[in-house]
C-alpha cells in the first residue's frame, strides 16, 4: 500500500490538497471523487510509508467489527465523537488499527469530517464502510448505523468463516497424501527395488510400474517442482488482469458442485451489503456501486454493474437483474416485490438470511460429501503402493512355503 499526495478543488473551486493511502493513483482519484472533489494530479509520496503498515500485523475484519461495536456504544451513551476515538485509540489491541484510529481522530480535532477522515485509509475501511458513516453522520443517526454496520460485518466474518472451514479439511488430507505418496515414491520404493534386484527374478506387473513411476518421479522431482512453482505464479499474473479475473470467477461458477456454493455466497454477499446500505439511506446508485465491488466475483460486479446503469436511466432493480441470468427468478422477483411495495431493504434482508441458510446447508454437504472421497482417494493410493511393494514378498514366501 503506498501513499499518494494530491491536488483538488472542492465545489466552489477551492483549493484542497493532502495525502492518502492506496493501492493507485485509479483508487485515490475515485476516493476524491466521492469526497465530491475535482482532481488536479496525483503523485507518489517518497518516503513515506502506510499508517497501517504490515509491521505489526494485519487488520481482520473481526478487528473493525469490535471497533464499530464499541464506538456505537459509546456514541449512543453521549460520548463525543473525538473522545470515543481517543479512548478507543488507547484501548484498541491491533497495533495498525490503533495507528488509524489515532490518526482518524487528528483529522476529525483539524476539522476533517468522520467520512471523510476515514476515506484516507482504503486499505482499512471500505466504501461500504465509508459510504454508511457518511450516511449516518448526515441523519443523525451516527450510533445506529455503526451497529448495523457491526451486525453486518459479523455476519460477513461467519461467512468467510464458514467458507474457509469447507475448504481447511480437504486441503490439509489432501497436501498430507501428497508428502506420504512423495515419501513413498521418494524413498521408500527405492529401497525396495534394492532388495528385490538384490533377489532376482520375475516382479510382478503392479511392483513394475510402482518402480517405474518412481524412477521418473525421482529423476524429474526438481523439474516437475519447478514446472508447479512456474504455473502457479503464471495463474497469479493472469488472474490479476481484468479479463484472467472474469474467467477465473465465471468458471467457479460452471464447476459441478462448488460452482452453486459459490454462486450461493455471491448472492448471500450482495443482498446482505445491498439490505445494510438501503437501510442506512445511502442512495440506490451509490449502493449498487458499492455492492458490485463487494460481491467477490467478476461476473457479479459485471451484472450488478450493468443494473446500475440500466437503473440510471430510469429501469426498475429487477428487470435488468432479471436480463442478466446470474439472478435466480425467485431473488429477481422478491426485489420486483420491493420495489412496488417500497420494502426493498425488508426484501433483500430477506434474501440474504434464505442464502446465509443455503450456504450453511451446502458447507455442511460439502464437508460430509468430501471426506468419504477423500478416504477412499487415500486408501486407493497408499494402500495400492504399499500392496505393489509386497506382492514379491508374498510371492517369496509362497515359494519358500512350498
Amino acid at each position: 500500500m503506498a501513499t499518494y499526495s494530491y491536488n483538488a478543488k472542492d465545489k466552489n473551486g477551492r483549493a484542497v490538497n493532502g495525502v492518502l493511502e492506496g493501492g493507485s493513483e485509479l483508487e485515490i482519484s475515485e476516493v476524491l471523487h466521492r469526497q465530491d472533489l475535482v482532481v488536479v494530479s496525483i503523485e507518489l509520496a517518497k518516503g513515506k510509508k502506510s499508517s497501517a503498515g504490515h509491521k505489526h500485523g494485519k487488520i481482520k475484519l473481526d478487528d473493525l467489527v469490535i471497533f464499530s461495536r464499541q464506538l456505537a456504544t459509546m456514541i449512543d451513551a453521549g460520548i463525543p465523537l473525538v473522545q470515543c476515538l481517543g479512548i478507543l485509540s488507547e484501548q484498541i489491541e491491533n497495533l495498525p488499527l490503533r495507528e488509524v484510529v489515532s490518526t482518524v481522530r487528528q483529522d476529525i480535532v483539524a476539522g476533517i469530517s468522520f467520512c471523510d477522515a476515514l476515506a484516507k485509509h482504503p486499505q482499512v475501511f471500505s466504501n461500504l464502510f465509508i459510504n454508511m458513516v457518511r450516511a449516518g453522520e448526515a441523519s443523525g443517526m451516527l450510533a445506529d448505523i455503526l451497529d448495523r454496520l457491526a451486525a453486518y460485518l459479523e455476519k460477513s466474518a461467519s461467512l468467510n468463516r464458514k467458507i474457509k472451514s469447507s475448504l481447511v479439511y480437504p486441503a490439509v488430507v489432501v497436501t498430507i497424501a501428497i508428502m506420504i505418496t512423495s515419501v513413498l515414491l521418494l524413498k521408500v520404493v527405492p529401497t525396495f527395488k534394492g532388495i528385490f534386484d538384490s533377489l532376482g527374478g520375475k516382479l510382478p506387473l503392479p511392483t513394475v510400474i510402482l518402480i517405474t513411476i518412481s524412477e521418473l518421479f525421482r529423476k524429474a522431482f526438481l523439474l516437475l517442482a519447478g514446472g508447479l512453482v512456474l504455473l502457479f505464479i503464471l495463474f497469479k499474473k493472469y488472474i490479476a488482469t481484468e479479463k484472467g479475473r472474469y474467467n477465473f470467477d465465471k468458471l467457479k461458477l460452471r464447476l459441478p458442485i462448488l460452482g452453486e456454493l459459490f454462486r450461493k455466497v455471491a448472492l448471500a454477499k450482495f443482498a446482505r451489503t445491498f439490505s445494510t446500505l438501503v437501510k442506512s439511506g445511502v442512495s440506490v446508485l451509490t449502493a449498487l456501486e458499492i455492492v458490485a465491488t463487494t460481491s467477490g466475483n467478476k461476473v457479479v460486479e459485471e451484472a450488478i454493474s450493468a443494473c446500475r446503469s440500466s437503473v440510471r436511466e430510469g429501469e426498475t432493480i429487477a428487470r435488468p437483474m432479471t436480463k442478466s441470468g446470474i439472478f435466480p427468478p425467485m431473488v429477481c422477483r422478491m426485489i420486483s416485490v420491493g420495489e412496488q411495495t417500497g420494502q426493498l431493504e425488508k426484501m433483500l434482508s430477506k434474501i440474504a438470511d434464505f442464502y446465509d441458510e443455503q450456504v450453511d446447508a451446502a458447507v455442511s454437504g460439502l464437508t460430509s460429501m468430501i471426506e468419504p472421497v477423500i478416504i477412499v482417494f487415500l486408501g486407493v493410493v497408499v494402500g495400492g503402493i504399499v500392496i505393489a511393494l509386497f506382492l514379491p514378498i508374498f510371492k517369496i514366501t509362497e515359494l519358500v512355503s512350498k
